[in-house]
């Protein structure tokens, strides 16, 4: 079929995504570093949390496999992208997670043993302290993309209410695929809200890899659709992903309308301790991305700078591991809580309806004992 002519077919929009990244995957600058970044103690600080968060992560899978945690879904590989949110939010902003953003969350004040009681089933876990910024965040969130379309209605009663801050709302690649997620974005752009979407793209939904969940040659592209701006950023560089993230919610604070940021990392453990991704990924594919890991970048850049000895590694590596042990002691030591807490801790005023399931629980426990 041959096209229109010239005077009428036309262009009329085109559109760019780019993409920021200050650190390669050898550790090497590509560009001046941005002002917090050229301060050691900062540059040490963001390490210091992905080591950290890294060594409750694993301590996490390994109580999973002794029997002494449920499921877990791990966050190795991931490490810089929480810790880049949590580190580009300010204490009036609200965090409305996914469920791999440890590091964000242990920086607005999580305890890293409410991670382990969250993956107990204890309910306990949805507790945060009420003199932190997180209290003010929302909990863990499982279900695919269900917490994307809650942050527009975060960010809207924000703006109607002239309070501070912005909303940065975290999810991963599969849930960009979801029309809740579409909806969402194009509600926040129309309304022009405080708002920071973070699609972080780990290459995998579960077991379906990036190419099979979307066409789409970018995730930040989606944004578009929506009439806001769309950008990605290398997501196992934390100097890059902190400067993203500090500038879109900079410009979301100061009403400039929300946008869309997609932070490109991968999944290094299985989906969770449920998993076993030997089954659909390879071995070659897996080898690939941890020579990207984003602790081996920073901590590269950090030695040949001479901001950072074997001495160094060797207090870290020891302070991390005597944390996680700190952590998995606490959590250990506490009483589970009764069966009835499923019901106590479901609703403000228990519905009618469950009171009899409610007392049939407590009457079987009583028989029991």
């Amino acid at each position: 079929m041959n096209r229109p002519s010239p005077l009428a077919d036309q262009i009329v929009a085109t559109f760019e995504v780019r993409l920021t990244r200050y650190l390669d995957a050898e550790g090497r600058a590509l560009a001046p570093l941005p002002a917090f970044a050229q301060d050691a103690d900062q540059l040490r600080r963001m390490y210091t949390v992905m080591v950290e968060t890294r060594a409750i992560d694993r301590k996490a899978v390994s109580l999973q496999r002794t029997g002494q945690l449920g499921t877990y879904a791990s966050g190795l590989g991931q490490e810089a992208v929480g810790t880049a949110i949590g580190l580009a939010l300010r204490d009036e902003d609200v965090l409305i997670p996914s469920y791999r953003d440890y590091a964000a969350q242990f920086l607005r004040g999580v305890p890293p043993e409410s991670t382990f009681l969250y993956w107990a089933g204890d309910e306990r876990s949805m507790d945060f302290p009420a003199d932190t910024p997180a209290h003010r965040d929302f909990p863990f969130c499982v279900p695919i993309s269900t917490q994307i379309p809650q942050a527009v209605g975060v960010a809207y009663a924000m703006k109607l209410q002239k309070r501070p801050g912005a909303v940065l709302a975290s999810c991963g690649d599969g849930a960009t695929s979801r029309g809740d997620f579409y909806e969402a974005l194009n509600a926040a752009q129309v309304w022009k809200l405080p708002l920071v979407f973070v699609a972080v793209n780990n290459q995998w939904a579960i077991s379906v890899p990036r190419s099979r969940q979307t066409h789409a040659e970018t995730l930040a592209q989606k944004a578009i659709a929506a009439g806001m701006p769309g950008e990605q950023v290398d997501g196992n560089d934390v100097v890059a992903a902190r400067q993203v993230l500090h500038t879109a919610l900079d410009a979301a604070r100061l009403g400039q309308g929300p946008r869309l940021v997609e932070a490109q990392t991968y999944r290094l453990h299985d989906h969770t301790t449920a998993d076993d991704a030997r089954r659909y990924r390879s071995e070659e594919e897996l080898s690939a991305a941890w020579k990207r890991c984003p602790i081996l970048r920073l901590r590269t850049y950090l030695t040949t700078q001479g901001l950072w000895t074997a001495s160094d590694e060797e207090q870290l590596d020891a302070q991390a591991a005597a944390k996680a042990d700190a952590v998995a002691q606490a959590y250990l030591a506490m009483t589970p809580e009764p069966p009835q807490a499923m019901f106590d801790s479901l609703y403000a005023e228990l519905p009618a309806t469950l009171h009899a399931q409610r007392d049939e629980l407590l009457s079987r426990a009583s028989n029991e004992h």
